[in-house]
């Protein structure tokens, strides 16, 4: 055999068996938005304010850009230094779903919003300046970071800046709205979880394989880049969320995440703020399972692969 042969994949042989765990993980958790109920929702929808449904257009214009940041560039990038086939495999996968994400939230905006709405939301989405900050800034360590830099913005995106976005379909959905809504939010919650980890996970195996002074040089650009994101991410969720009087508790609740973030990256937290600080609707929303519609039943056993599984904390902080 010469080294110009075209290797095939051999799942039978595994150099790192959290790839194999990571692969399986994600292929349980497989679904679809055109699966979720979304016009059953429609009711809770018109009791809304204008203030409530504009919110809710801008929240989820701005995880459509954060998702089609991280399916065009963001998977890409990190192939740059895969450390075997499986991992690639592994990629494949986040790359199909995180524009599974994207996505969805078209078709929630398809449900509840007029096609003149829905231009307005998009229009707002590519020109407001605080959620394009966000966006270049981990687009730009996307295209001239080292590889280790790269890992660490796409956990610092999936871990922590879709999260003033995910705050206000958990809180609805503790207070009995928007359950279909929310439904998806917390299927993508749940990928975000595993993307996080992993991902994070390599980070861990490449930095431990620095010098001493290369780490700690890699370390302070992390806590000094999750910094200025959170900086950012603070204004934006005042312009946000100020007029609902949320501003405060969703800070909590992003701080909270930038933390899990860090953890991710095997750092210490950053922020004092713990899971007991967070608003316990929002956290209930995330520790609790979903809600396993009748729609997977509708499609035929082959179906059955993507039935929803109870997910716990403990997935949502960690589940390596």
């Amino acid at each position: 055999m010469t080294s110009n042969n075209y290797i095939a994949i051999n799942w039978n042989s595994i150099e790192d068996m959290i790839d194999k765990l990571t692969w399986e993980k994600l292929t349980e958790q497989f679904w679809l938005d055109t699966r979720i109920p979304l016009s059953n929702d429609l009711d809770d929808w018109r009791t809304l304010s204008a203030v409530e449904q504009d919110m809710i257009g801008k929240v989820f214009g701005g995880l459509t850009l954060l998702d089609t940041l991280q399916s065009q560039d963001g998977v890409e990038v990190i192939r740059g230094d895969i450390r075997s086939q499986h991992e690639e495999a592994v990629l494949n996968n986040i790359q199909f779903m995180e524009s599974v994400h994207a996505k969805s939230y078209s078709s929630i905006f398809s449900t509840l919003n007029t096609k003149s709405e829905i231009e307005e939301i998009f229009a707002w989405t590519n020109s407001n300046e605080l959620l394009q900050n966000k966006a270049k800034k981990i687009n730009d360590i996307y295209a001239n970071g080292t590889g280790l830099q790269r890992k660490a913005a796409s956990v610092m995106l999936e871990s922590f800046l879709f999260y003033s976005g995910f705050y206000a379909p958990l809180w609805y959905l503790g207070n009995n709205k928007l359950a279909n809504v929310a439904e998806i939010i917390k299927l993508i919650l749940r990928d975000e979880s595993v993307h996080g980890t992993y991902i994070g996970y390599k980070f861990q195996i490449g930095y431990n394989q620095l010098p001493e002074d290369q780490k700690e040089e890699l370390k302070n650009w992390v806590f000094q880049t999750i910094y200025e994101l959170y900086m950012n991410e603070s204004k934006f969720t005042q312009e946000i969320y100020d007029k609902l009087g949320w501003t405060e508790k969703v800070k909590v609740f992003i701080r909270y995440n930038a933390n899990k973030a860090l953890q991710n990256l095997g750092f210490d937290p950053l922020f004092p703020d713990t899971a007991d600080d967070v608003d316990p609707i929002v956290m209930n929303g995330i520790s609790t399972g979903t809600s396993n519609h009748d729609f997977f039943s509708q499609v035929g056993n082959g179906y059955l692969l993507g039935a929803v599984e109870a997910m716990e904390d403990q997935d949502y902080t960690q589940w390596l």
